[in-house]
């Protein structure tokens, strides 16, 4: 929880993200639809700092490729001092980061982990099966296959999974206390700098090892920089990842001839398409893509001076009727190429392909395993991951 800066006036603003109608927990807050619909761009307090919120499709992708505005956000969200991290930096730096990164997460090197993540999949089902006729689907299912996948790609012993998982949520609450969230990042930065050292002595074949012998030892990167983007990607590999199996699955769970299909196909096209779907209808990512104006420009109409900041509403982008028909029909069969899911330029999602594997693999393979899935409570008795930047649900507790 971040209380406003010194001589900033929030009063009156609306909060983004706007609250949901907890009637229709899948769609966006009801109040982006005005947001849309009005002239220029609308002022909201994100994290206690005012922003202009940009929720038109066209004028989030306008925004995401100005050259006038910038992904380094330092000195306003980030302390002066902060090491860069790539999501956050401009190119040419930012290109020279990302290419650092990058071979871990090609089709190829996604193609080739597949087996790997089938068999954890059904391995934890069998553990589900295994354990009776009901579970948490969130801790037995979505948050293991990723924690585990990127574990393994990091070279992060996955015996720490729950220590990371724990830390990265109370990082990520949008409702923790200052002093709860610095303690957090202070631990988990802490276990990174010790696993950094232990690679630096004995590398082995993982991403933070490769980071280590060939850009550390040759100055390319500081020790900081490894630990931070190395946080980066253990964060975002498995918490963005786990909420779109969970809500993914009550998504299909809500729509019981949709998920049937799913379930009955093997056609790799097919499922793609399911995929992408449901990344668009869900858009997760509801409240971190923030960035800043360099110089005075106009997006949307609207005039947005030099060092005023802009958080891009992608759920409201991804449900714009300008970009696609029908936006809040859940509709498998419609062309969604383009959504914003993953962002959109040159900062689109360095992950975007390993997690498109692991929701084409974990979703059908659960639908066809678990043939009589449904959910174990109300859906009114749901708690939805409001309170935090990656929107989810805290627990899904369902039977078969």
């Amino acid at each position: 929880m971040t209380a406003a800066p010194s001589g900033v006036d929030i009063a009156g603003l609306p909060v983004f993200p706007a609250p949901r109608d907890l009637r229709f927990p899948l769609d966006p807050a009801p109040a982006y639809a005005d947001w849309r619909r009005q002239e220029g761009l609308r002022k909201a307090a994100w994290n206690g700092f005012p922003v202009w919120v940009v929720s038109r499709y066209e004028d989030i992708t306008t925004a995401m490729t100005h050259p006038a505005v910038s992904a380094d956000t330092r000195g306003w969200l980030q302390g002066e001092a902060d090491a860069p991290i790539f999501p956050r930096m401009d190119d040419p730096e930012h290109a020279r980061l990302r290419r650092m990164l990058t071979k871990d997460f090609t089709v190829r090197r996604v193609d080739a982990m597949r087996p790997d993540i089938e068999r954890m999949a059904n391995d934890f089902i069998d553990q589900m099966i295994g354990s009776g006729q009901s579970a948490d689907l969130v801790r037995a299912y979505a948050l293991p296959i990723p924690s585990l996948v990127i574990s393994l790609l990091l070279g992060v012993p996955y015996d720490d999974a729950e220590f990371f998982q724990q830390k990265t949520s109370v990082m990520l609450s949008r409702t923790a206390e200052d002093a709860e969230q610095q303690d957090a990042r202070k631990q988990l930065f802490g276990y990174l700098y010790q696993l950094v050292g232990r690679k630096t002595k004995e590398p082995q074949d993982d991403l933070i090892s490769r980071l280590i012998t060939e850009h550390l030892a040759t100055g390319d990167l500081t020790a900081e920089a490894v630990v931070m983007n190395s946080y980066i990607l253990l964060n975002a590999g498995h918490e963005t990842t786990a909420n779109m199996i969970a809500l993914g699955t009550l998504a299909l769970l809500r729509h019981p001839r949709e998920a049937a299909r799913l379930r009955d196909t093997d056609d790799p096209a097919v499922i793609a398409k399911f995929v992408e779907e449901l990344l668009r209808y869900l858009t997760i990512v509801h409240s971190l893509v923030v960035r800043v104006a360099k110089e005075d420009v106009v997006i949307g109409g609207q005039l947005v001076r030099a060092g005023e900041g802009l958080a891009m509403n992608l759920p409201a982008g991804n449900r714009d009727a300008a970009w696609t028909t029908e936006p809040d029909r859940f509709d498998t069969d419609r062309d969604v190429r383009g959504h914003l899911a993953f962002g959109h330029g040159v900062h689109q999602c360095l992950g975007q392909v390993l997690a498109r594997a692991e929701l084409r693999i974990a979703l059908p393979t659960l639908l066809r395993r678990l043939p009589g899935l449904r959910l174990a409570v109300p859906v009114e008795e749901l708690r939805f991951r409001e309170d935090m930047s990656i929107y989810g649900v805290h627990e899904l507790p369902v039977a078969w």
